[in-house]
């Protein structure tokens, strides 16, 4: 009776011997397939997004007379006694072709023959020779971004490019998207920045939240790794994704 009870017991302790040293294995191999990856994988950097391309040309160029908002509150606006238009409600109206010729000045109304630049502000400068083609279709993507935003930028997006491509771009992929290369390897589906209606709903607390103390299963926790400034830069990246 004990020899049997000796020998069920021995086969039960040998198969999960077996099973771990199973288990091992594949841990092993995970391990060392992800150290190849991060030693082998070249570094991989998108293109910056058109709207944050924008947000430094507008930084640069606009904020002066539009402001920080793009309301046509800007220190120069006042110290001029001009009165630029407020970018956060007639931006809405009017097409990207529009604005371009706006920004431009090259193109009239068909209608009245006044200058496409002066519709917004008769102090409205023309920027064709300053601007190329693609940096005015940045500049209006963040012209986008300032009239349909609900959340300020509340860190510098300049710091955030960097820690997202360092710490992000794993899971969230290189555009944003959500396709990053340990998505396959992991089985997992990482929110995609880019897309407005997903993040939109989300105010900056809860995106500081979630970065600083993770989110459901794999979402990690990077309190104790990333600084509130870092995440508050990070959050401010994010938001010129989506436009």
């Amino acid at each position: 009776m004990h020899l049997e009870i000796c020998i069920k017991y021995g086969k039960i302790i040998y198969h999960w011997l077996q099973s771990l040293r199973e288990s091992m294995k594949n841990i092993i191999h995970s391990v060392v397939l992800l150290s190849l990856l991060a030693v082998c994988i070249p570094e991989v950097s998108a293109s910056p997004p058109p709207a944050y391309e924008g947000r430094g040309l507008y930084v640069s160029y606009c904020q002066l007379c539009h402001g920080t908002g793009g309301k046509g509150d800007g220190p120069l606006a006042k110290a001029m006694k001009i009165s630029p238009a407020d970018l956060t409600t007639t931006v809405r109206s009017r097409s990207d072709t529009i604005l371009m010729k706006i920004i431009t000045g090259e193109g009239r109304q068909t209608i009245t023959g006044r200058d496409r630049h002066n519709l917004l502000s008769d102090a409205m400068p023309e920027w064709k020779d300053v601007f190329s083609e693609s940096q005015v279709k940045s500049l209006i993507a963040y012209l986008r971004f300032l009239g349909n935003t609900k959340h300020d930028l509340m860190g510098d997006p300049k710091v955030g490019v960097q820690l997202y491509q360092e710490y992000c771009q794993v899971c969230h992929g290189v555009e944003g998207d959500g396709d990053g290369i340990m998505t396959k390897l992991m089985g997992i589906m990482p929110m995609d920045h880019t897309n407005p209606n997903v993040t939109n709903p989300l105010d900056n607390k809860e995106l500081v939240s979630s970065i600083l103390d993770g989110k459901g299963r794999f979402m990690p926790a990077w309190r104790g790794i990333l600084s509130q400034s870092d995440v508050e830069a990070l959050v401010s990246y994010i938001r010129l994704l989506s436009h």
